[in-house]
């Protein structure tokens, strides 16, 4: 037995939105035997549009009964049938929740209408309810209805029913078919195309652009683990709405899989993508010489028309940074802007400043350990991460030049790994961020022996 069910609700996914109006029609494989239908109040006001759309507006509902008023019913009704719809993800994940609230288990197979329409009916310009009505020569009463949109998708489902030749039905109900957790537009070729191997991972919507990327250790699983789950976020519910087919880039790592994911998501700029697409304001350390000839470090925004010493993300790091130069080649606090010019010098107490800010040290002693601070920037160490290659003729490579994320690549396996320099015109080149850093950087410190270190230019001091 199947229940063909149709909703209408105040939104797009069920964690924040309410159900206004239910049908459910059950059908015995040829006639229905049942119908339930009726309004709801869902507790919350009707979006215009929505209102618009639909007819359905705050005042209808008003003395229409809560869902939860209804629950048992419509749980007695759905219970041992099979759940019908046209995007059937998108039904069930409401009623499943509503169902939730109200104190009722509920877990029944389901079919998509719009999948099967697909598989049994395919070569159709569009598989939209309306759409596919008007090719099927279905016609559709009270269109954007629970009740209307229900008996079409009857009519619709008593049609592939009637010509499903190679059981497409009876396989998307078996319980290793991927048919009925999938977006309904996306064909389940390019699920079973993905691989068991770390890599990117793309949804594209339907007109081929990139809405969202992933990074996952293994392609296959991540990407299954969107749409099994029984999640009622607004994300899961644009994915099955917008994705219409999904590609993917295999890496031989997981920390390449990450690298590119990054750099992807701040290339194209996914519209599904959250995270790491902030903008990042980008600090500097500057030198400039105050009106005594002393040589002074401070932190400021970057400039474009004045190169800084040393660039960082986030002015923390920058603080980090200058303490530690300070620390290292015995600055004053105070002349690179660390304590207020008023206060007594830290340093001077600590006998790390000799006196700069008093004008007790000569400028010229001064300024050559600014220098030699401003060279220790410079002298950042060169390394490279060498693991196993998508084949077994190749290393994978991540390299690291004079403390800055290069790129990376695969090289053959007999590559002489003596000169970074020997590594470059292997590899892509991929723009650095603080993310891509700190993960390269935190990655190498984790496993050591995956690293290959190059000698550090080594400045005269």
């Amino acid at each position: 037995m199947y229940a063909i069910v149709d909703i209408e609700t105040t939104g797009g996914y069920a964690a924040a939105n309410g159900i206004t109006e239910i049908s459910i029609h059950v059908l015995d494989g040829h006639k229905v035997v049942e119908k339930f239908e009726t309004l709801i109040n869902p507790l919350q006001p009707i979006p215009r549009y929505i209102q618009a759309m639909t007819g359905i507006t705050d005042d209808m509902v008003q003395s229409a009964p809560l869902f939860e008023e209804v629950a048992g019913n419509i749980h007695a009704i759905l219970k041992d049938r099979i759940f019908v719809a046209h995007n059937v993800n998108f039904d069930y994940s409401f009623v499943k929740a509503h169902l939730s609230q109200a104190g009722f288990d509920y877990n029944e197979r389901k079919l998509c209408t719009v999948r099967l329409s697909r598989r049994i009916f395919p070569g159709f310009p569009s598989y939209s309810l309306g759409n596919l009505c008007h090719t099927l020569g279905i016609t559709i009463n009270d269109r954007h209805r629970a009740g209307g949109d229900t008996e079409a998708t009857v009519k619709v489902f008593q049609l592939l029913l009637e010509n499903d030749k190679e059981n497409f039905i009876e396989k998307s109900l078996q319980r290793n078919s991927k048919e009925f957790i999938l977006p309904p537009n996306v064909p389940k070729e390019h699920f079973d195309a993905l691989p068991y191997t770390p890599g990117v991972y793309y949804f594209h919507n339907e007109k081929g652009k990139i809405i969202y990327v992933g990074k996952a250790k293994n392609i296959r699983y991540r990407v299954n683990s969107h749409f099994s789950n029984n999640s009622q976020s607004r994300q899961k519910q644009n994915f099955l709405r917008h994705v219409y087919s999904i590609s993917f880039k295999e890496c031989a790592t997981d920390l390449m899989a990450c690298i590119l994911e990054s750099t992807e998501i701040k290339k194209l700029w996914p519209i599904f993508n959250y995270s790491q697409k902030r903008w990042e304001d980008t600090y500097g350390i500057f030198v400039y010489e105050d009106r005594n000839g002393y040589q002074r470090l401070a932190i400021e925004k970057n400039k474009k028309q004045l190169p800084a010493v040393c660039t960082f993300h986030y002015l923390t790091d920058g603080h980090t940074i200058l303490r530690k130069l300070i620390r290292d080649f015995n600055l004053c606090p105070k002349l690179c802007f660390i304590q207020p010019d008023h206060a007594d010098c830290e340093g001077i107490k600590e006998a790390t400043c000799y006196g700069a800010c008093q004008q007790k040290e000569k400028p010229a002693n001064y300024n050559r350990r600014v220098e030699e601070a401003i060279q220790s920037l410079n002298d950042q160490p060169s390394f490279a991460i060498i693991e196993n290659g998508l084949k077994d003729e190749e290393q994978s490579c991540v390299l690291v030049w004079k403390g800055q994320f290069y790129g990376m690549g695969y090289i053959p396996n007999d590559t002489q790994l003596t000169e970074p320099e020997d590594l470059k015109e292997l590899l892509t080149t991929y723009k650095e961020s603080l993310f891509i850093r700190n993960l390269v950087n935190g990655y190498a410190a984790k496993y050591p022996n995956r690293v290959k270190s190059f000698e550090p230019v080594i400045a005269n001091r």
